[in-house]
């Protein structure tokens, strides 16, 4: 445990030295959480491939259809979710206002089997946005090459 020490000008509020406030921010206990890390504000994610298509599902619970947009460019998916909420309420002697703001981007590569001229259909239905994504009716992947390692 480290001394704290006190102003003498005034008593009642306690300064830290450096090295108190270093230990202090680097103790991981107290920041032992992902909380801070920009995934964990990323909604989970699946990925299903089909014989003719692939689905994606975000989990984005709270958010309505309007909240949301979808993009390819060069063979990239883009989704983005952004919900802001703002309500006031006056009263005779005051005026209470809360809001929120809750957003998110994800970007997926795309891989080449998939048609990005065809329409990719979007869903949104308690919680779960669903893409489905149509792949191309030939098969442009080359074959499986199995290498010899000597």
């Amino acid at each position: 445990m480290s001394n704290i020490k006190f102003n003498k000008r005034n008593r009642i509020f306690p300064t830290w030295n450096n090295e108190s406030l270093k230990s202090f921010l680097n103790n991981e206990d107290f920041f032992n959480t992902d909380f801070f890390e920009e995934d964990s504000l990323m909604p989970a994610m699946n990925v299903k491939e089909h014989n003719t298509d692939f689905e994606v599902e975000f989990a984005a619970p709270g958010f309505s259809k309007k909240d949301f947009e979808v993009t390819i460019d060069n063979n990239i998916l883009n989704v983005c979710g952004k919900k802001q909420h703002e309500k006031e309420e006056q009263k005779d002697d005051y005026t209470r206002k809360e809001f929120s703001y809750n957003s998110f981007k994800r970007s997926l590569r795309l891989p080449n089997s998939i048609n990005t001229d065809q329409d990719v259909k979007a869903t949104y239905e308690n919680g779960i946005l669903k893409l489905n994504l149509l792949k191309n009716e030939e098969d442009n992947s080359a074959p499986k090459k199995v290498i010899e390692v000597k």
